[in-house]
């Protein structure tokens, strides 16, 4: 299943292997979600409940969003017709993993992270896949259309769309510099490698490092 893959692509991209699946935890039934979040018309939304030793989560994809992605399988062809649901689909596997990865280390994470955690998984995530299925190509048109090309929806961010909007900005700053260093990397292993230690690292910081890392970025 898409998800699955989706979770371990993640996992090998970061480092982040956890110990729960993705697909255990995913429903398309709408009545889960709260009244307000159902109303917006949401296809993808991760439910948190936390307790004093423990973490429950749902993650809702709407059903004709799977489909859709069964259909037209980004993990063999990613492009343009795909693209935006491919996108939903990681949004939603990259908060569950971050997620079960901060409880299985006993850290708390907060919505700013989970959010610009997400926006560099897709930029990161789709880079990834756009390099394996067209290798003699950078996609250089993608930084533009994650960040200058889509805008946060009013309706479904609510009284969190200046959280949202601060967690692009971060996440455009990060992945422009892991854009360069992509770019340098081409071909060159060690130069890969390098890229690769860089988005682990950060993975691990906590928000405060996070954020001081990107405000030092030339």
């Amino acid at each position: 299943m898409l998800l699955r893959r989706l979770q371990d692509l993640l996992a090998g991209i970061y480092d982040v292997g956890v110990d729960c699946d993705v697909r255990e935890f995913v429903t398309s039934d709408r009545e889960v979600l709260p009244e307000a979040i159902r109303a917006a018309g949401t296809d993808e939304q991760l439910l948190v409940r936390a307790g004093h030793d423990e973490v429950a989560m749902s993650l809702f994809l709407d059903r004709a969003l799977l489909e859709r992605l069964e259909a037209a399988d980004p993990m063999e062809a990613l492009h343009a017709h795909n693209l935006g649901d491919f996108w939903t689909a990681l949004e939603g596997v990259s908060h569950f993993v971050c997620v079960a990865w901060n409880a299985g280390h006993g850290r708390d994470v907060s919505v700013l992270d989970l959010e610009m955690q997400a926006e560099i998984d897709k930029y990161v995530a789709s880079c990834w896949l756009l390099r394996r299925q067209v290798p003699q190509r950078f996609p250089a048109e993608l930084h533009s259309l994650l960040f200058e090309r889509t805008r946060v929806d009013p309706v479904l961010a609510g009284e969190r769309a200046g959280l949202y909007r601060a967690a692009t900005r971060y996440a455009a700053r990060f992945c422009r510099g892991v854009e360069r260093r992509l770019r340098d990397a081409q071909g060159r292993s060690a130069e890969q490698t390098a890229v690769d230690s860089v988005l682990r690292r950060f993975y691990r910081m906590p928000q405060r490092g996070k954020c001081e890392f990107i405000g030092q970025l030339g």
